[in-house]
């Protein structure tokens, strides 16, 4: 049976390895904790000392989490990467904390095909924005999709202090998933209760731009034989942006209770609340003063397009979570989980139109405003079943899956007095909006169908997945008094092969299919008749090659991809439809290695080139790079005098990206490279009366590079906008662990 090593980490600064457990085990879910074998339960209750009679795979030490080698993801089932056949990177709690990461774009930066920070990295930080592959993808919370507003603005925000992994899935996942992007998915793991009678941490943190933070954590047994065990955290933090007169403010608390948690049948209840009552701006900076030099020379990455009293952007938003598991026998179990989310943004602001007014300092503004209310439902509910044939083994799983959303939205427009870039004034009279131009209702429901089969002989693992989808929107517009009604129904699937050899060597190839609906009217009698869009639809061969080191957590990846989108919409001029005609490719190389912690070092590496093209246009996608680099490692000192010193550093690079058709021709944007820098120390090592104790510092852009983080310009409405990377930012923190 294949065996794997699992990493402990006490403290995020001080690591180990313990000795050996099962690795293969297939029943635990994303999130959600598992018991495992006889062999495994044994060496968990000496290594926790504390009465158990099972081990959770997140859980096997008092304070360990899943291995960085293991993700579910990719088969909805815990599997270890070297037997995965898909591209996989997994961000860990013990990596986001070294490296001091406070969004989900900062946790992502340094994984392979990621085009991050599409708003530069210092501004638009209210949403997570990023591509893979070329593509902008969704993101998942303990297995049920985050879902966005039809328009885009009423978009929940997971706080990265709520989560315990992120695993960046990569190429077409809707055979399990239902509708996604071509690129693939982030999938995002809560924290929960763990199986020790009483623990915590509670962390402080400043830094630049007025940064606060007090993130706090505590758990154990609600009851004296840990059958109910809880688990609550929050955070209180708030920060100025590197935008002058912006800044942000945010406070989440999420209670988790698991009962049964001793037993073949455990339900957890996760709830979370979170209030921004601001978070930054929106804004960006013109072409013409930033990528390209203006008649007054550039702007600032200070500079601000929009005005003081007018800025407003405010979301709620709640959510409970229940995950139930029941093990029948040691080959057959049932999981099923749901959430309810309710997410509310009240959003008001000024902005540049990405253009000057006669006068070349005089820049030309308009104010938007959007009330927008989403009441969004998800299930997934799976039978999963180990059996055997002859000689093949197979692990089986047969699933059903329910998304429903209801939204409404009322939007406003008005122009807004241009701002004198070189003598700004952010607190100008501005017009009143009047009566929305805009105001929709929608409702949409997806059911979705699916099965899988990972079929095994001696070393061979080959994997299908067949899914039905059925998907229905409706939409009022009050406004225009206008409706529209989606209603397609579609079949993905997937199949792969891997090799699995005995020293650690494992050659893969798969076939994966993705659709995703999409909104816009098309003709395709030149405007006689009309209809509504059909899905986009997705496909992509994957090959590659993994390498585990055996015995370590060093594993290697490298894999090649050929990716096509087909059905994209194609504009017909300014006519107001659109034919579906377009296709995209997406064509790239990417290798990883990772080694978690592996003999007191932590690192990372990754690089991938891609070529990503429109057909409809002949160019790039707007805002997709032709690749990144990036190099990060940790090291901490395992004996003398600076025992549980840890220190690192990395770098990120990131390829020219294309930022669309500017007046004057197409728009590159230059490549870049920033570096970072992380330091900690486990004061403990200082005196046992400072047990718990630990200090880290963190630096991001340590040499405070000022670069363009991505450009969009539409030469057809003379619009140019850009987006200034995110300048120098530190960050310094003290906590106590228990």
């Amino acid at each position: 049976m294949h065996r794997n090593k699992v990493i402990f980490c006490a403290l995020p600064l001080t690591c180990f390895i313990s000795g050996k457990v099962l690795a293969a085990t297939r029943t635990p879910t994303s999130g959600q904790s598992q018991q495992v074998g006889a062999t495994a339960a044994k060496q968990g209750k000496a290594a926790n000392k504390a009465p158990t009679s099972a081990v959770h795979v997140e859980g096997v030490e008092v304070r360990a989490r899943r291995a960085s080698t293991m993700a579910s993801s990719a088969t909805k089932s815990n599997t270890p990467l070297i037997e995965t056949a898909q591209s996989v990177t997994v961000i860990t709690r013990d990596e986001m904390d070294v490296r001091g990461v406070l969004s989900l774009n900062q946790a992502i930066r340094y994984a392979a095909g990621i085009t991050s920070d599409l708003r530069g990295g210092g501004v638009g930080t209210r949403y997570d924005q990023f591509m893979l592959r070329g593509f902008t993808v969704p993101t998942f919370l303990d297995g049920l999709k985050v879902q966005d507003s039809p328009t885009g603005y009423a978009t929940p925000q997971t706080d990265t202090s709520r989560l315990d992994r992120v695993e960046v899935l990569k190429g077409p996942a809707s055979a399990l998933y239902g509708q996604s992007s071509p690129g693939g998915l982030v999938a995002l793991s809560s924290k929960l209760p763990i199986d020790k009678q009483f623990y915590g941490d509670i962390t402080t943190t400043g830094g630049s731009f007025d940064l606060y933070r007090v993130d706090a954590d505590v758990g154990g047994y609600a009851t004296k034989d840990g059958s109910v065990q809880y688990r609550l955290y929050g955070t209180v933090n708030g920060q100025h942006s590197q935008l002058a007169r912006t800044g942000s403010r945010r406070f989440s608390i999420s209670p988790a209770f698991t009962f049964g948690a001793k037993g073949p049948t455990t339900l957890t209840l996760l709830g979370n609340y979170q209030y921004d009552p601001e978070n930054g701006t929106y804004g960006g900076v013109p072409l013409v003063g930033s990528l390209k030099r203006a008649s007054y020379g550039y702007l600032p990455r200070n500079f601000y397009d929009g005005d003081v009293p007018f800025e407003k952007f405010n979301r709620r938003q709640g959510g409970i979570t229940y995950i139930l598991n029941h093990k029948f026998n040691e080959d057959w179990s049932f999981s099923t989980r749901g959430r309810y989310d309710d997410v509310k943004t009240i959003y008001r602001s000024v902005y540049d139109n990405g253009y000057y007014d006669s006068d070349p300092t005089m820049l030309s503004r308009s104010a938007f405003g959007t009330n927008e209310h989403t009441h969004n439902l998800a299930f997934d509910s799976q039978f999963k079943g180990h059996v055997r044939t002859g000689p093949v083994t197979h692990d089986m799983m047969f699933g059903f899956d329910y998304m429903q959303q209801s939204a409404t939205e009322t939007g406003y427009y008005a122009s807004a007095p241009s701002l004198n870039v070189l003598h700004p004034d952010y607190h100008m009279t501005m017009p009143d909006m009047g009566s929305p131009y805009m105001n929709y209702r929608t409702d949409s429901h997806q059911i979705g169908m699916y099965a899988q089969d990972e079929l095994r002989w001696k070393k061979l693992i080959i994997t299908g997945s067949l899914r039905n989808d059925w998907y229905r929107s409706h939409q009022i517009e009050s406004v225009s008094h206008s409706s529209s009604n989606e209603s397609p129904r579609q079949i993905t699937w997937r199949a792969s092969g891997l090799y699995h050899f005995d020293f650690g060597l494992a050659p893969y190839i798969s076939y994966s299919t993705s659709f995703q609906p999409q909104s816009g009217i098309v003709s395709n009698n030149g405007g006689q008749s009309f209809r509504q869009a059909d899905p986009s639809l997705g496909k992509q061969l994957e090959g590659g090659v993994k390498y585990q080191f055996p015995g370590t957590s060093v594993l290697l990846t490298a894999a090649g991809f050929h990716i096509e989108q087909t059905n994209v919409l194609v504009a017909v001029g300014n006519l107001g439809y659109n034919v579906q005609s377009g296709k995209v490719h997406s064509d790239g190389f990417e290798f990883e290695a990772h080694a978690q912690p592996y003999k007191n070092l932590m690192i990372t590496a990754a690089v991938s080139v891609q070529k990503v093209k429109d057909d409809s246009t002949g160019k790039p996608l707007m805002q997709s790079g032709k690749g990144n680099a990036s190099l990060f490692a940790y090291y901490t000192m395992p004996k003398g005098v600076m025992k549980g010193f840890g220190f690192g550093g990395g770098l990120r690079y990131s390829a020219p990206s294309y930022g669309g058709q500017a007046s004057y021709g197409s728009v590159h944007v230059p490549q870049y490279t920033v570096f970072d820098g992380s330091i900690g120390y486990d004061l403990s090592n200082l005196s046992p009366s400072l047990r718990g104790w630990s200090v880290a510092a963190s630096v991001r852009n340590l040499f405070d590079k000022k670069y363009i983080g991505n450009c969009m310009a539409y030469a057809s409405y003379g619009q140019e906008w850009c987006y200034y990377g995110e300048r120098r930012n530190a960050q310094g923190s003290i906590g106590f662990k228990w």
